[in-house]
């Protein structure tokens, strides 16, 4: 099967999506960025790939069983995929992590190093089904983030019982997560998914008579070698990346047909990402016909968010949450990310509360957003918000709040993938390249 592969590697996350010939997607991938730009591009399109292959086990069995609940079924595959993939991950850290311990630092720390060490991957281990069990919570699916959590967690107690200095194996740690995450998981996904799927097989009773016929269709869906026919790269890193320029394509081109694409009808783009904002206006094709862009300054994008979120002492996903319980937003006077985080210590001391602060910067950074998309022709029916912003409550309430006064009734659309959508406009310029080679080949 042909297959278009589109990356954007923005500051924060990298993500991938993959196309068929028809248009139609079929996986999506996303990571954290990188220092190292390739290996995030390759872990995103892996990803895309691994959900590929799910879309198409969900067209395999979707008609042949009937009597098996599809959702139920391949949520467990694919918590014990992760589990296949998370396990194979520690085992390349533990390696790494035990090739650090030979220099000379950590030497004099003798035996009780190397056994503290073993300890806590024992325990990492042993625990990790339940990372992957149903309904357990994760805050983040990347595996530093599991992996340093619980790493810290046990190292700390690990430590204690062997009288050994805590910030020894923390410092192992630090100096082998680096490795392990620059380099993809290197086993062959097809592996890892019959190793899933026997996990899943000898735990789940009810489709117990049906396992062989399910797993001679599984056989058949791995057998579909999905193709990267063409790949196009755009987002903060792409320049970094050893692509000619036929595979290149700006954000601003991306991101206006990516929406395009998810919505036809789209006439204004929004797209705030973790370095800068983007304002948008597109014709019936979803071609660009003007814009304007901030990225010379934090204020206004998802960088300053974080910023707002260090201050606090929160998490970026709690932020939304958090302003969303305001009914009287503060008014901020400052959307300068340098004053911003003095402005927000002064009104905390003075006694206002967190989620009112929190909603009066949410507005700020959405008054600062329109405010772009006015130079670019402004709010045009329909709107389309894309960016990892999009998927924080706050922001969205005060856009609708700020369009209504200001453009009156417009229709507002928020994909639930709309992070995706310059990796989706990146994978159609890629679809559109080939099917411009190949019928220049016919002529």
């Amino acid at each position: 099967m042909k297959t278009f592969v589109g990356i954007d590697l923005g500051s924060t996350t990298t993500k991938a999506v993959l196309l068929d010939e028809d248009r139609k997607v079929i996986g999506h991938g996303i990571t954290n960025s990188r220092s190292n730009y390739a290996t995030a591009a390759r872990v995103a399109s892996q990803e895309a790939y691994v959900d590929g292959q799910f879309t198409l086990f969900r067209r395999a069995l979707s008609d042949a069983h009937a009597q098996i609940d599809l959702d139920t079924f391949l949520g467990a595959l694919e918590r014990a995929f992760r589990l296949e993939q998370f396990l194979e991950q520690l085992e390349d850290l533990e390696q790494t992590c035990a090739g650090q311990i030979q220099g000379e630092r950590f030497v004099k720390a003798g035996p009780a190093m190397k056994e503290s060490l073993g300890e806590v991957f024992r325990r990492l281990r042993e625990e990790a089904p339940k990372l992957y069990a149903p309904g357990a919570k994760r805050k983040s699916d990347f595996f530093r983030d599991i992996a340093g959590s619980r790493y810290h967690a046990h190292a700390e107690e690990v430590a204690r019982e062997a009288k050994l200095p805590y910030d020894l194996l923390l410092n192992v740690y630090d100096k082998s997560i680096i490795e392990v995450e620059n380099r993809p998981p290197a086993g062959e996904l097809s592996e890892k998914f019959r190793r899933a799927l026997g996990r899943v097989l000898a735990t789940e009773p009810s489709i117990k008579s049906a396992a062989a016929e399910i797993q001679k269709m599984i056989e058949a869906a791995l057998a579909i070698n999905l193709e990267e026919t063409y790949l196009v790269g755009t987002g903060y890193g792409r320049v970094t990346l050893p692509f000619s320029k036929e595979h290149i394509r700006s954000e601003i081109l991306c991101h206006g047909l990516g929406a395009h694409l998810m919505y036809p009808q789209t006439r204004t783009v929004l797209d705030i990402g973790g370095q800068d904002t983007k304002g948008i206006q597109v014709d019936a094709n979803g071609i660009v016909a003007n814009f304007q862009m901030n990225d010379r300054c934090a204020a206004g994008c998802g960088r300053y968010l974080g910023y707002i979120a260090d201050e606090m002492n929160m998490g970026l996903h709690e932020l939304g949450p958090m302003a969303m319980k305001s009914d009287k937003p503060a008014r901020i006077n400052s959307t300068c990310t340098v004053f911003a985080g003095a402005e927000l210590r002064d009104r905390l001391s003075l006694g206002e509360k967190r989620e009112d602060i929190l909603a009066g910067l949410h507005r700020a950074i959405i008054l600062r957003a329109i405010s772009i998309i006015s130079r670019s022709g402004g709010v045009t029916n329909e709107f389309t918000f894309t960016g990892g912003v999009a998927k924080n409550e706050a922001a969205v309430r005060e856009l609708r709040k700020v369009i209504k006064e200001n453009y009156g009734e417009v229709t507002i659309n928020i994909n639930p993938d709309s992070i995706y959508t310059g990796a989706l406009g990146a994978a159609e310029f890629a679809r559109r390249a080939h099917a411009g080679h190949a019928e220049g080949s016919e002529r």
